[in-house]
């Protein structure tokens, strides 16, 4: 009763658990212990799982593809078994390589994390036959739940509300047809089985049908190794609600109160939050209750999410899935009830008691959970592959977690989910914790790949955010305030104002930066140094100049790039003074000073900031990022031509600006052509689809972006794409 008054005690004062579990005594003993478990998984979760069971005093044993052999998981855990190579269907879905690996591992106990095998109950059945222990469901409520269209069935005899739809197993497309008009458009295409928004299709008019119902189904064979397909009433302003349960061995369940899920794009969450705002306590209640009821129907155990669209103009919730496994969003429940979900899941595995009952499960804050994808936002959201040159996360303290799999020089590949990271933070309400959210974002730093960070950002400072008026469709519908119009002349001039800006800060960081390596790496004396190295360098009657040119690659909108040329002068305070003839705000004087590998103090036009700086080279290009306040902007310069006096011949970089010839179709990603729709020289409308990429598990069709004859098609399934390279080509 000790702990439970502790309890008790930490959610009338409103402060965070930080992980505060029960004493063991909560738990119940048991003779079954698991030493050691083998993690069915990869990147942030396998991590994830590996820190709690090191806490427990549990050996781990990891597992890899030839893609992640120098993998963040590979390091974390105490031995690592390689099971195949890259694509997942021959590794990380591959369940007899896994179970061997456990064999000679003498794994005791198996955790599938999430994703992959987490949710096949034949995989469940596989452990047990082979005297494993599965850190997760009975195979039974897998089965029966990680079928949707099966749940479903079993939520209706229960008498859980339903969104209309057909669930059936019939799979015949004319039949699907028929259904769908049935049920009236739109509609909404998932698979049967795995999660993710992998396979989903919106279908506006039976017209769009059969490409959306035969794309979904490949992509669920893809991801998931099933490709059945049910089909519902698409609402059109709902919430994604889910509420986190939990059971043990001996038909206890609990709920650990509700997330909020509905900001979301490509049908994938982005920023989730718990609990949800902006609901009554009744709801809440009800809501619960009905997610045990659906848990204790199918005899669950382990943790379990069961997930509810609520239909805004209503206010009435409907059953959708249930997700047999751990949620990728777990940390913000954990981070509100203080409670550490993978070690329930281990003590439960082994057959201990829930440590406490549902009137005893604290709620304490508001958390959120921001997920930090390698993606490009202005091309839809697609996935980006590439290395992580520079990587710095933000700081951790006991109210903000950053769970990641990855390392700065880590690459991130075609073949996996492109999560760099999940950034979790705590606050006493929802008001305190956005501000950390705002704070912490600003303060993450990913060069290599392009990022939805400051996408992010821009959701979270969003006004109808943070009232805590979210739902689905809130990108779609906030869509000309989070992203750029190149038409908008005032918002472009803004955002070209600001990366010039930060040139000239790079400029002067880079400059000064340059010069403090000389000064380091003189022979001699650190006391005798060199007048040609002093700050500023030392010139009879003259003050030292350079010009410094810096292609900013405007992320905003795609548009491409920009040139941008400086005149930086030294001046005898240490001091920059950078001029541009293209700008015509007045020239800007900056002092910057060194104050660590990446970091800088910078003072420019009266205002002291701090400033951070990633510089990397690739292609015969350096990279240059800089980061200051809100402000990220990324340059490219030619390597070794970056300065030259004004006294010489200047070698300007070029830059090629080329660009293909009109109606050329490039990659938008790197990925796999899994279907050629059309011919070489046959004849297409616009719009019309080509060709099927897949990247990341995620199909995109490429289509004519006009009217005419293609050209130069002379891909087949299954060769691979690098991200640019010319696909086809429109000729009329």
């Amino acid at each position: 009763m000790a702990s439970v008054a502790t309890v008790l005690r930490r959610k009338l004062s409103g402060k965070p658990f930080h992980f505060r579990l029960p004493s063991l005594r909560s738990f119940s003993d048991s003779p079954q212990r698991i030493e050691k478990i083998l993690i069915a998984n990869r990147g942030e979760i396998a991590c994830r799982i590996m820190r709690t069971a090191k806490r427990l005093g549990i050996q781990t044993v990891a597992v890899f593809s030839d893609a992640d052999r120098h993998s963040l998981h590979v390091k974390t855990a105490d031995e690592a078994v390689r099971i195949g190579p890259a694509p997942a269907r021959l590794s990380y879905l591959d369940a007899s390589s896994i179970l061997d690996a456990a064999v000679r591992t003498g794994a005791q106990a198996i955790h599938p994390g999430y994703g992959f095998l987490s949710e096949s109950s034949d995989f469940a059945q596989l452990c047990e036959d082979k005297g494993l222990t599965f850190i997760g469901p009975p195979a039974s409520a897998i089965r029966d739940m990680g079928d949707k269209s099966a749940s479903k069935r079993i939520m209706g005899a229960a008498g859980v509300p339903l969104v209309p739809g057909y669930h059936g197993k019939d799979q015949d497309i004319d039949i699907m047809k028929i259904e769908a008009d049935k049920i009236g458009y739109p509609i909404l295409i998932k698979p049967t089985h795995g999660g993710g928004g992998k396979g989903m299709r919106i279908v506006q008019s039976p017209d769009e049908f059969v490409e959306a119902f035969l794309g979904a189904q490949r992509e669920a064979a893809a991801s998931f190794g099933i490709n059945t397909i049910l089909l519902e009433k698409y609402i059109t302003q709902p919430r994604h609600i889910e509420v986190q349960i939990f059971g043990d061995k001996h038909g206890n369940v609990l709920h650990l109160y509700e997330r909020d899920c509905s900001v979301q794009r490509r049908h994938q969450k982005i920023i989730e939050e718990a609990p949800a705002p902006n609901v009554s306590d009744d709801f809440r209640s009800h809501l619960g209750q009905a997610a045990v009821s659906a848990a204790k129907a199918v005899s669950y155990h382990s943790a379990g999410t069961v997930e509810f669209i609520v239909d805004t103009v209503s206010g009435q919730f409907y059953f959708m899935e249930m997700n047999t496994r751990l949620q990728v969003e777990h940390p913000v429940t954990e981070m509100i009830v203080g409670q550490d979900l993978v070690e329930w899941q281990i003590r439960v595995a082994n057959g201990e008691h829930l440590p406490i009952s549902q009137s005893q499960v604290p709620l304490s804050g508001h958390a959120f959970e921001a997920r930090i994808y390698a993606e490009n936002v202005p091309k839809g959201f697609l996935p980006a592959t590439g290395v992580l040159h520079h990587y710095q996360h933000a700081p951790v303290s006991p109210t903000v977690r950053v769970e990641t799999g990855v390392e700065q020089g880590d690459s991130v590949s075609m073949h996996y989910d492109p999560m760099i990271a999940k950034l979790v933070v705590w606050g006493e309400n929802r008001a305190v914790a956005l501000v950390k959210l705002k704070d912490c974002l600003t303060k993450f730093q990913v060069a290599g790949v392009p990022t939805n960070i400051s996408f992010l950002s821009k959701l979270a400072n969003h006004w109808e955010f943070e009232n805590g008026n979210v739902e689905t469709h809130f990108i779609e519908h906030f869509k000309d305030d989070l992203f750029v119009n190149p038409s908008n002349l005032e918002v472009m001039n803004t955002v070209l104002g600001a990366a010039r800006f930060g040139a000239k800060l790079a400029a002067a960081c880079l400059i000064e930066k340059e010069n403090s390596v000389c000064r380091e790496n003189l022979p001699g004396s650190n006391n005798t140094i060199s007048i040609w190295y002093s700050s500023p360098p030392f010139r009879v009657n003259h003050c030292a100049r350079h010009t410094m040119e810096l292609e900013w690659e405007n992320e905003c909108d795609g548009s491409g790039s920009k040139l941008l040329t400086y005149s930086i002068t030294y001046k005898s305070d240490g001091s920059y003074l950078i001029e541009t003839e293209e700008d015509i705000s007045p020239p800007l004087e900056v002092k910057a000073t060194c104050v660590g590998d990446h970091d800088f103090r910078v003072e420019a036009d009266g205002v002291i900031m701090d400033v951070s700086l990633a510089v990397y080279s690739k292609d015969q290009t350096k990279h240059i990022h800089l980061w200051h306040g809100s402000q990220h902007h990324h340059y490219r310069q030619n390597l070794g031509l970056e300065l030259s006096n004004e006294d010489e011949t200047e070698h300007r970089p070029s830059f090629d600006r080329s660009s293909h010839p009109p109606g050329t179709v490039v990659a938008p990603m790197a990925g796999l052509v899994v279907k050629v729709l059309i011919k070489d020289a046959t004849k297409v409308e616009e719009g019309q689809p080509v060709l099927v990429l897949e990247a990341m598990k995620m199909e995109h069709v490429v289509k004519a972006p006009s009217a005419g004859y293609v050209h130069g098609l002379h891909l087949a399934a299954g060769q691979q794409v690098s991200d640019g390279s010319v696909l086809f080509s429109i000729k009329e």
